[in-house]
């Protein structure tokens, strides 16, 4: 199967998209963007990916499911596009950014930015139908994703790992913590920082310290 994905990616996932799971989950797709509204748009459903070549990959972010309001979603987790109101879990990352290394908080909620520095935003669920969260989900895209922090933990060393609530939580058995950084703390939605579990963390100084003392460049948070 023929998938519009980066290069990099695309040589060590080519036989994921010849499995039986992905061609169902493929069949899924088009018929859910036939026949109802959904998002990402196509042309952006891998955008995680065609932003961050593997080769570049320093930092991973994993969230859940991609925003189901219209317009907002563009491929990347947590991101919106330009122009679009920040949704609430967005404007708590601003917030615990601007605590944590005093940078002015953004217009921009569109995290392109970071995926052009080597920040892999993937979401479990790489699509989603408008307005009903979690529509897409245990369809196939959970197996497709967990591949993907597998393919990661194996081929890379020294990424750091961002896992935010109880869901990315999760994946940390996909990781080889020997090799690479794991942070973990609550989710930035309203319901858990608000609980006192996302505030403080200071996540992004950490990974900008940790790259630094690899080698590898600091990651420039700062939106415009």
């Amino acid at each position: 199967m023929n998938v519009d994905i980066h290069p990099s990616w695309k040589t060590l996932l080519q036989s994921e998209f010849e499995k039986p799971y992905f061609k169902n989950l493929t069949d899924f797709v088009k018929q859910e963007y036939k026949n109802h509204q959904c998002f990402p748009p196509g042309n952006a459903i891998f955008n995680a990916f065609n932003l961050c070549p593997l080769d570049n990959l320093k930092v991973v972010i994993i969230g859940q499911d991609p925003y189901h309001g219209v317009g907002q979603a563009n491929g990347l987790c947590f991101s919106v596009k330009k122009g679009i109101k920040h949704p609430p879990s967005l404007i708590n990352i601003f917030k615990e950014i601007e605590n944590d290394l005093n940078i002015p908080y953004p217009k921009s909620g569109d995290l392109t930015t970071w995926a052009n520095q080597g920040v892999l935003l993937l979401n479990a669920t790489l699509t989603v139908r408008a307005h009903k969260a979690g529509s897409h989900q245990k369809q196939g895209w959970e197996q497709f994703t967990d591949t993907v922090i597998q393919i990661v933990s194996e081929q890379k060393s020294n990424v750091v790992f961002l896992l935010w609530g109880g869901y990315a939580k999760k994946k940390k058995k996909l990781i080889d913590t020997k090799k690479h950084f794991v942070f973990e703390t609550g989710h930035p939605s309203p319901l858990s920082a608000n609980r006192g579990y996302w505030f403080g963390n200071r996540h992004f100084s950490k990974t900008n310290c940790q790259l630094v003392q690899v080698g590898l460049p600091a990651i420039e948070w700062k939106l415009l």
